[in-house]
C-alpha cells in the first residue's frame, strides 16, 4: 500500500477514566502490556453462504499467453532460465543482518536480511519515481521442506510509481520480483521486470509492461502468485526470460530484448479476477474481495490466503483460497472467510491454529520508532477464529505482508517505509 494512507489513528479512541472501551469494529485498547488485549472484538469467521460467493473468475485465458510465451522463446532474443540459473547468478548485495531498527521483541529471536542501498532508499514520491516492497514469500513456500534445489531464498514483489506526494501521481507504473539466494551467508539477488507476453498477426512475439501495485506473492512449485486488487496474476519460474540488453525500453525490437534495466522478465501465463463484470473489487463487504496481500497454508490442503486492506479502519476481510495439486492453480471459489478487527490491516499468515495479521497498533502501543515523520511502529497481532487478537510484537514501520514457514516455525514479513537517506527497510523473521 502507499504510504500517504496512515494517519493518527489514535485520535479516534478514548480513554474513559481507567476503564477500557472497544470502538466498534476496532481493534481492542490494550493495557499497559503490548501482548495483552482486553474486551476486542473477534477474529470472526464469515458466514460460510457468503463465502461461496467469493469467486475467483478466469482472466486472460493460459492458452493466449502460452502462444506468446511460445512466439517469444523461439525468436531467439531472450535466453530461457530458471530460478536455480537466476539464484546462482550473483546480482545485488544485501546485508545478512536487520541493519534498521525494528520495534520486533527481542524474545521472538527477529533475523533477516537488508536490501542493497538503492533498493533501501528508493523513492516513489519524487517525480523520477522508485520502487516500494509490498510481498515477501520464499523457499519455506516454494517446496515443503523449505528449500529450492538445496537453497534458502526468497521472492519479493514490487510496485514502481512515481510522484506520489505530487500534483500529479503515476501510481504503479511497472511490478517487479526480486530472487534472493540467502545461503552461505550472503545475500545475493537478482530483479526481474513483470511482462505481459504478446503476439502479432504474422506470430512475432514480444512483451509488455505489467501495471501492477503487486500487493502480495506466494511462491508455490514453479508457480508465483502476484495479488494485485481484484486479480490474481500466475506466472511460472521456469520461463524467466534473461534478455541481451539493459535499457529503459520493454519489449523486442528485432533481435534485442529489454527489460527496463533488469536482467531478467518474467512473463504471465494467466490471471483470475474477483469480479465478472470488470468492476471493482469492494473491501470488508460483498461478493467482490479485494486481494491485498497473500500468503501459502500448507495445513490441510493447500491453500492461498488474502487479506483486504481497508484505509483507517477494521473489517478487511481474510480468505482462503483452495489449490488444486494436480494444475498448482487455485479452484474457483473461497472455502473460508474472516472478518478482521484489526485496523489498516496489511498482511495476514497462519499456521493452521493461529492467524498472525500484520496492521496498526493499539493505543499506547506503536512508539519510539525513530522515524523522522513520526511514523510509529506496525504491530503483528496473534488470533484464533472467533476470538480477540492480541498483539504478539511491535514490527517495522509500515510493515506489509506476512508468511508462515513450517518448515522452521517462523514468521516471515516486510516492511515499505521511505526513507532516502538511510534506508529502513527490512525483510525479517520471528518466533511465533
Amino acid at each position: 500500500m502507499t504510504q500517504t494512507r496512515h494517519t493518527s489513528w489514535r485520535v479516534r479512541m478514548a480513554v474513559l477514566g481507567s476503564a477500557l472501551a472497544t470502538l466498534a469494529g476496532s481493534l481492542a485498547v490494550v493495557g499497559a502490556g503490548a501482548g495483552e488485549a482486553q474486551a476486542a472484538m473477534p477474529f470472526g469467521q464469515l458466514d460460510p453462504a457468503a463465502v461461496s460467493e467469493f469467486k475467483l473468475y478466469a482472466g486472460t485465458t493460459f492458452a493466449d499467453n502460452d502462444k506468446a510465451i511460445t512466439a517469444v522463446e523461439a525468436q531467439g532474443a531472450v535466453t530461457v532460465q530458471n530460478s536455480t540459473q537466476v539464484l546462482t547468478s550473483g546480482g545485488r548485495t544485501g546485508i545478512n543482518n536487520l541493519c534498521h531498527t525494528t520495534g520486533l521483541a527481542t524474545g521472538l529471536s527477529p533475523a533477516g536480511f537488508c536490501w542493497d542501498k538503492g533498493d533501501d532508499t528508493s523513492n516513489s514520491w519524487t517525480d523520477t519515481g522508485g520502487w516500494t516492497p509490498q510481498g515477501i514469500t520464499g523457499s519455506y513456500d516454494a517446496q515443503p521442506d523449505g528449500k529450492v534445489d538445496g537453497r534458502t531464498a526468497f521472492l519479493a514483489s514490487w510496485h514502481f510509481s512515481r510522484g506520489m506526494q505530487g500534483p500529479s501521481p503515476v501510481p504503479n507504473e511497472f511490478a517487479r520480483v526480486s530472487l534472493v539466494n540467502a545461503e552461505g551467508g550472503q545475500i545475493r539477488y537478482n530483479h526481474l521486470l513483470l511482462v505481459k507476453p504478446t503476439v502479432d498477426a504474422n506470430g512475432k512475439g514480444s512483451f509488455t509492461r505489467v501495471s501492477s501495485h503487486a500487493d502480495g506473492v506466494v511462491w508455490y512449485g514453479n508457480r508465483v502468485f502476484v495479488a494485485n486488487g481484484r486479480w490474481l496474476q500466475v506466472y511460472d519460474l521456469r520461463h524467466i526470460w534473461k534478455v541481451n540488453s539493459s535499457t529503459e525500453a520493454v519489449g523486442i525490437s528485432g533481435t534485442t530484448s529489454s527489460a527496463r534495466w533488469s536482467n531478467y522478465a518474467l512473463p504471465m501465463i494467466g490471471e483470475y479476477v474477483t469480479t465478472s463484470d470488470g468492476g471493482a473489487c469492494s473491501t470488508t463487504t460483498g461478493d467482490r474481495p479485494c486481494l491485498n496481500s497473500l500468503s501459502l497454508d500448507r495445513s490441510g490442503q493447500d491453500g492461498l490466503v488474502s487479506a483486504e486492506f481497508k484505509r483507517g479502519a477494521a473489517g478487511g476481510r481474510v480468505i482462503r483460497w483452495a489449490l488444486d495439486a494436480n494444475s498448482a492453480l487455485p479452484y474457483g471459489h473461497a472455502t473460508v472467510g474472516y472478518s478482521s478487527p484489526i485496523w489498516g490491516m496489511q498482511g495476514a499468515a497462519t499456521d493452521g491454529t493461529d492467524y498472525y495479521l500484520a496492521g496498526d497498533c493499539p493505543s499506547g502501543v506503536g512508539g519510539g520508532s525513530g522515524d523522522p515523520a513520526g511514523a510509529p511502529f506496525s504491530c503483528i497481532h496473534k488470533a484464533r477464529p472467533d476470538a480477540a487478537p492480541h498483539v504478539l510484537t511491535t514490527s517495522p514501520v509500515y510493515t506489509q505482508n506476512l508468511g508462515y514457514a513450517p518448515s522452521t516455525g517462523r514468521i516471515w514479513g516486510l516492511n515499505e517505509r521511505i526513507n532516502s537517506t538511510n534506508g529502513v527497510r527490512v525483510v525479517f523473521s520471528i518466533n511465533r
